[in-house]
Order: structure tokens, then sequence, then C-alpha cells
């Protein structure tokens, strides 16, 4: 009976460890490894002095330059007015609440190109939204404030959806607790709610701040594209690649890579500390 009972305990739903492992190393190294090596292979051709030359010229970094700046200052806006939004979503009932909550994923859903011809006709100095700021001098799109519109458009669904279920978890009473002790809404956001929702809020972020860094297909229209001022890394990659020069296209791609790379660890080390700050682990 006791053997009989372990074989049922040792039954799983799904296919045991070594199968399991090996499908997922499998789809791992097809859809993910296989192609980042040819970034590296494509690279090789060049030398190392080469490789430099081709990451390091001016209007190479001068993309890099827009693409950081642009990605960063909306990864910041999207974190602050995802909080926001996440906060209306879980905290309020009012009409409309289901169908504003659905809007929210419209990015992901939308094509890029799609995305970025109507944020490039709303923005124009004849637009609703351009003519509208044009009457005080401020141009959007063809600029690198459009670059940081259409950025935030696609960035901001991943703080939302970061942040949303962690606020639905955080239990009333604390509020009530807090309120209780005499502390006022400021200390009981800042205190009580923050800190929860942080880990959440570093995840959103750093999700947006990297899709930021490789979105082309939003960012081409509204952007102008104009060399040392609107021009973008993922448009240089584009420019070599019609060209036929693979090894510089790899090259600068792979200088994305590794950023991209860095940002995710540096993400996963800072969500991890501030949980166990959180947690009174450390």
């Amino acid at each position: 009976m006791k053997n009989a009972t372990k074989k049922r305990k040792k039954k799983r739903v799904i296919p045991g460890f070594g199968i399991s492992l090996g499908i997922t190393v499998t789809m791992l190294g097809f859809i993910v490894l296989i192609p980042l090596c040819s970034l590296v292979v494509f690279s090789a051709n060049l030398s190392f002095k080469e490789f430099v030359q081709v990451i390091t010229r001016p209007r190479v970094l001068s993309s890099y330059y827009v693409s950081f700046k642009t990605a960063f200052i909306a990864a910041v806006i999207d974190a602050v007015m995802g909080m926001i939004m996440a906060w209306v979503l879980v905290r309020y009932e009012f009409p409309g609440k289901k169908i504003m909550n659905g809007i929210i994923e419209l990015p992901f859903a939308l094509p890029t190109a799609v995305a970025g011809i109507s944020l490039t006709h709303l923005t124009t100095a004849n637009g609703w939204i351009g003519s509208f700021f044009d009457q005080f001098g401020i141009k959007i799109a063809y600029t690198r404030i459009g670059i940081t519109v259409a950025l935030v458009f696609i960035g901001i669904p991943f703080v939302v959806r970061a942040v949303q279920p962690v606020l639905e978890k955080i239990d009333i009473q604390y509020e009530e607790a807090a309120n209780i002790l005499g502390a006022n809404p400021r200390q009981t956001m800042m205190q009580v709610i923050f800190p929860e929702i942080l880990p959440a809020l570093i995840g959103g972020f750093t999700l947006s701040f990297a899709r930021g860094l490789g979105e082309y297909g939003s960012v081409v229209f509204i952007a102008g594209n104009q060399p040392y001022k609107t021009e973008i890394a993922p448009l240089m990659i584009m420019s070599e690649l019609q060209e036929y020069d693979y090894a510089s296209a790899t090259s600068i791609a792979l200088v994305m890579l590794l950023v991209a790379f860095v940002i995710l660890f540096v993400n996963a080390v800072l969500q991890s500390r501030t949980s166990k700050i959180i947690s009174g682990i450390s």
C-alpha cells in the first residue's frame, strides 16, 4: 500500500524533469540563444579594431545617445503615470472601467507601424495635438519630444500590468491601521503602500526602458530620422542592413544586446534587494 501511495505521489501533470528540461532547453536554444549567437558570429567578421571603429563612429554614438535619453525619459514618465493609472483601476469603481482596463493593453496588440503613423499624424503642425502646441512654439513630431511620446505610448502597459496585481493584493487593513495610528494620507502612501509596490514598479520601469531602447516601428515615422538629432540606434542598424553591411549592423546590435543584458541584470538585483528589505530579511 505504501509503495502504491508513493507511486501516485510521484506522478506529475506534465512530463518528468528530464523531458521538461529537454523541451525547455531546446525551445530556449531555437528562440533565444541561436539568434543571439548569430550576432556574435557576424560581428566576428570584423577585427577588434574595426569593431570599435564601427560602434564609436560619431553618428552611431549620437544614435545611442538619442535612444538612451528618450527611452529613459519615457520610462520615468511611464513609471509615474502607470502607477497612477494602476491605482485608479484598482481602487475606484466608475463607468467604463472594464473598457479602460482593456485599452491599457492596446499598445501590445496594435502594430507599431500603425501607432507610429497615427501619432505622427496627430502631432504634426497640422494635427489635432500638434497644432495646439505649435501656437506656443513647441514642435512634437520630428523631434526628440515626438520620440519620447511614442515610447511612452508603447511602454506604459508594462508598468500598469506590473503594479496592478500588487495593488490588488495589498490588504486595505494596513491602510486602516496606519490611519488609526495617526498617519496622514501622504505618510500612508509613502510608508505603507509604496514600499509594497516598489519591486513591481522597478520591474515595470526596467521593461519599459528596455522596450524603448529597441523600439523601431512606432518611432521611425515620428522621429524624422535626422542624423545627430533624431536618429535612433535601431534605425542605424536598419540602414546598415539596407546597405548589406551585416557585420556593422550586427556590431551595433551587439552593443544594444549587451546593454539590454546589463539593464535586466540590474533590474533583477534591485528587485531582489528591494524585496528582501521589505520582507525584513536584510
